[in-house]
């Protein structure tokens, strides 16, 4: 049976934030990384939700750059490059997709992430 969680503004705030933080690797190198991990580490023991979002998003940032380290070598035969500009849209379409559903206090389950922080 499914609990229900009385979630406030603030931790939907703050969890919509740890996903939305990926887009800092617009500006700064690696602020894929480096914004959700800022935003998780600020508030994960202040709020479960927080903490499990912040982690699902710096999970799912580090598994995308380990797929586009392996889409460089695959760039000499061509098919690395279809690869990486479908990595670059799944990567955006799903970080709006987990920042929406964040917002609203639901879970969101990144696909083709790699636990690294569990």
């Amino acid at each position: 049976m499914n609990e229900i969680r009385v979630l406030s503004e603030s931790e939907r705030n703050w969890a919509m934030f740890c996903h939305l933080s990926s887009f800092a690797s617009v500006i700064i190198p690696f602020g894929g990384i480096i914004g959700p991990l800022i935003c998780w580490s600020s508030r994960r023991y202040e709020s479960l939700f927080v903490d499990t979002n912040g982690k699902a998003s710096i999970n799912f940032q580090l598994s995308i750059l380990l797929y586009m380290l392996v889409c460089i070598p695959l760039m000499f035969i061509i098919i690395g490059i279809f690869l990486m500009v479908a990595l670059v849209i799944l990567e955006l379409v799903c970080v709006i997709q987990a920042s929406i559903r964040a917002s609203r206090g639901e879970d969101y389950r990144y696909p083709l992430s790699i636990p690294f922080i569990q």
